[in-house]
């Protein structure tokens, strides 16, 4: 490590002194040392960084196990510029960081609840430095198809995605299926996951441009969940493109909870799966003995493992998929500026940091 740098600048959490009300934690720019890679460790420069709507809620407060001073960011890619290990395989490799510890393969949850954890602001660092050490086994190496920028809009939304619509919501080709809330990484990631095994996607936004560009990703169509009547105007829109007199959805991948049951009962198959990653409407969904007669089920699904994370990322690879990128900012600095972003909720994709003078290469 003597040609490289000893300090990194990191981005940290830090309470705010002047204890605003509503909560709104600072963010602050700190230098630190790198510290001597252990047996097992490599640097990681990052390339790019990218958020998620916890960092956040990590501002609010509203994240649980949020540790104050830990770098942030759970998403991030670049290049491995040394490790521990003499001729390490990793050396020189473009990577990515795995987003969370304590899941390796088990097939319904973590293998111990109590010890997984996604990376940044809690007690395990994150991405959003220009150096980060990690274990050999906390990076997947980059598929060639993505530069830094793209990559970086991956790993936490795209094992959410994968294991709510793979996994769970169990998608084969030709059935219908619709995603909510489009627009956040983790929809459009399900939506194009979908589109590429040859699922009929139907989306529900607030903004009739991102159904919109959802449409131009390969959705079929889609519906604004403002109008009350969006449940009835769906059902038309599949009988429209199916021809079926009986319009009938095979699963819904949700991220709003809320009514979400009662808005799909007539038109979800019997049987067929409604899989929650998230709820942004309400905390509380609403299960009732209509649901119960025709055999509805009600999953929730939160990240996914690193088995999920490397099968996604294989998929990612065979079928050429760009995650879509709404912003890049550019350095640590402009990450006032992402916060904004994040809270007004425009962007349609990921918001991402680039880290130094890195220039994007993939393009949808």
């Amino acid at each position: 490590m003597s040609s490289l740098p000893n300090k990194t600048r990191v981005l940290v959490l830090k309470e705010s002194p002047a204890r605003d009300s509503p909560l709104y934690h600072d963010i602050v720019i700190e230098e630190r040392v790198i510290p001597t890679l252990k047996e097992g460790e490599i640097l990681v420069k990052m390339g790019a960084v990218s958020y998620n709507r916890r960092e956040l809620w990590m501002r609010r407060g509203l994240y649980p196990g949020i540790v104050l001073g830990v770098t942030l960011g759970a998403d991030g890619a670049g290049m491995v510029v040394a490790s521990a290990d003499k001729d390490d395989s990793p050396l020189n490799k473009r990577v990515f960081l795995v987003p969370m510890k304590g899941w390796e393969s088990s097939p319904d949850a973590p293998e111990l609840i109590s010890a997984f954890v996604i990376i940044g602001g809690t007690r395990l660092s994150g991405t959003f430095a220009d150096y980060v050490v990690v274990e050999r086994d906390g990076v997947i190496q980059t598929p060639d198809h993505l530069d830094d920028i793209h990559m970086a809009a991956w790993p936490l939304g795209g094992v959410t995605a994968w294991r709510a619509t793979v996994v769970n919501a169990q998608v084969t080709k030709g059935q219908s299926v619709l995603v909510t809330g489009i627009g956040g990484g983790v929809a459009l990631l399900a939506v194009q996951i979908c589109v590429a095994k040859g699922v009929n996607v139907y989306v529900t936004s607030g903004s009739e441009d991102k159904i919109q560009k959802a449409i131009q990703l390969g959705a079929r169509g889609g519906v604004n969940y403002k109008n009350r009547e969006w449940s009835s105007q769906l059902a038309k829109l599949i009988e429209q493109n199916t021809g079926n007199g009986t319009p009938q959805l095979d699963a819904v991948i949700d991220s709003a909870g809320g009514d979400i049951m009662k808005q799909v009962n007539k038109i979800l198959k019997p049987g067929g799966r409604v899989v929650v990653f998230g709820m942004t409407a309400t905390p509380v969904i609403k299960f009732t003995m209509h649901e119960v007669l025709k055999h509805h089920r009600l999953i929730g699904s939160t990240m996914g493992s690193r088995k999920d994370l490397i099968d996604a990322t294989e998929f990612l690879a065979e079928h050429q998929i760009v995650p879509v990128v709404s912003h890049v900012l550019e350095g640590l600095d402009s990450a006032e500026e992402g916060f904004e972003l994040l809270k007004n909720g425009e962007q349609f994709g990921k918001v991402v940091i680039r880290m130094g003078n890195l220039k994007a290469k993939a393009s949808l």
